[in-house]
């Protein structure tokens, strides 16, 4: 069961979607820049684990708006999966220079939900989606690959390597 609502964190009116579901523990997530609550079916109070986080929450409903007003100004790029290949490619050797750090294995694939993944065995995954994509967006994509092969998780230490190459960017 889904249901529409709204709090107000910051003074910004945030919409989410509550699911009561069949679940151990209760889970903020966003999904396309919205935030969906689930939590099991007996849970109490659903608005305090919200404002628990709720300065995760705010960064990530800004972050999302942000990503979309920069979005629409961007514009799609017509690139084969052969320049496509060429260009991560060659990002991962430069940033594997830099960082100090080489992937065991970079593969290719359609994904619905991200941009790239890394996987604690060294291997990078990205999306096919990325081809049509800036440049500039295709080489942050892979310098944050990238940096998880040194920290894996996103922590205050990954958040600085990456914003050690990219100052003017949000996450």
């Amino acid at each position: 069961m889904n249901s529409d609502h709204r709090i107000g964190i910051n003074g910004i009116d945030i919409p989410y979607s509550l699911s009561h579901r069949k679940v151990k523990r209760a889970r903020l997530e966003f999904r396309a820049g919205r935030l969906n609550v689930v939590v099991p079916k007996s849970f109490p109070d659903h608005e305090q684990l919200i404002l628990r986080h709720k300065l995760w929450v705010y960064r990530r409903y800004t972050d999302s708006l942000a990503t979309i007003e920069n979005a629409a100004s961007k514009k799609l790029v017509g690139r084969s999966d052969g320049e496509f290949r060429d260009l991560v490619l060659s990002f991962t050797n430069k940033m594997a220079d830099e960082l100090g750090v080489m992937p065991d294995k970079v593969t290719f694939r359609k994904m619905r939900t991200k941009w790239g993944s890394c996987s604690s065995a060294g291997r990078l995954n990205f999306n096919r989606h990325l081809m049509h994509l800036p440049e500039d967006l295709v080489e942050y994509v892979v310098f944050h690959e990238m940096a998880h092969l040194i920290e894996l998780r996103h922590s205050p230490r990954f958040w600085q390597m990456i914003d050690s190459r990219f100052e003017d960017r949000s996450h």
